[in-house]
């Protein structure tokens, strides 16, 4: 049986991991605190060379300059090297539109941090994370590697962190989309939902 890391608490605040990333025919280094002061979506999945993750990583990499303008990076994460991120670059048709970070994480330390290591195959669980410029987790999903992920989904969740972020007081419902009607919690909505 997987277990998700039960102390989600512990990744709320971006703790001080480096790791190396393969971007623009380059391979870099960086710490995760190295991206406060701006939003962060880590994507983790299983492995390079598979199936769905080619389709889901595609799917960021045409909305990579949606969320740039949001003021987001998206970071791809698994326990490939970064050898491997570029010779998959170089391969795939997919891949090679990515113009995101890929980093590297062949031990696991990223993947455990976030509670999506899989111990017995030494992969991750497809695991997604929406981080505020303060460092503070907002969003968490981590589910099975059989089913794939949106990233309009990840980009609509962006886009209601930081309305609520920029609106105190105000909260985004169900399938909100920017421009569309949001709530502002209290006494006189209570059963009138």
């Amino acid at each position: 049986m997987i277990q998700i890391n039960q102390n989600i608490k512990d990744i709320a605040e971006i703790v001080d991991f480096s790791f190396e990333y393969y971007q623009g025919d380059k391979i870099k280094k960086a710490k995760l605190v190295d991206f406060k002061g701006q939003w962060l979506a880590l994507i983790f999945y299983p492995a390079d060379f598979t199936f769905i993750c080619p389709t889901e990583l595609e799917d960021a990499s045409h909305h990579y300059e949606e969320f740039q303008k949001e003021g987001c990076e998206v970071i791809s994460v698994s326990t490939d090297t970064v050898f491997t991120h570029k010779a998959w670059h170089d391969e795939s048709k997919a891949i090679g539109t990515i113009k995101f970070p890929m980093a590297a994480d062949p031990t696991g330390t990223l993947c455990r941090a976030f509670g999506t290591y899989i111990e017995s195959e030494g992969l991750s669980l497809r695991g997604t994370f929406l981080i505020d410029p303060d460092g503070v987790l907002k969003t968490i999903e981590i589910h099975d590697n059989s089913v794939g992920r949106s990233a309009d989904e990840l980009l609509r969740k962006l886009q209601a962190a930081k309305f609520v972020r920029e609106n105190g007081g105000e909260v985004c419902p169900a399938n909100w989309h920017p421009g569309e009607k949001t709530l502002k919690p209290g006494l006189d909505l209570v059963g009138k939902i």
